[in-house]
């Protein structure tokens, strides 16, 4: 037994921005997915900002853990595509 924890893979959908510079307007916000191993929600939360803020100029919006009902929508909808960043 090695002593680490090992958290859950979960699926985060990032609202947001492609520049930081100019005012967030609703109809160009955008959403990527990306999957982040962590041990709650919370800590997937900051996984994902920083992944994201470090990777991109992306200006985040807000970022949502998907529930497995909604990620099965998403999927349904055809816009669902995890994103590697």
């Amino acid at each position: 037994f090695s002593g680490t924890k090992r958290g859950k893979q979960m699926i985060y959908k990032i609202f947001y921005q492609e520049r930081k510079d100019q005012s967030p307007r609703r109809e160009q916000t955008q959403a990527i997915y990306i999957e982040i191993d962590a041990q709650n929600e919370l800590e997937g939360r900051i996984k994902a900002r920083k992944l994201v803020e470090e990777k991109t100029a992306y200006n985040i919006e807000f970022i949502e853990l998907l529930s497995d009902k909604h990620l099965e929508y998403e999927k349904d909808s055809g816009a669902f595509e995890l994103t590697e960043l």
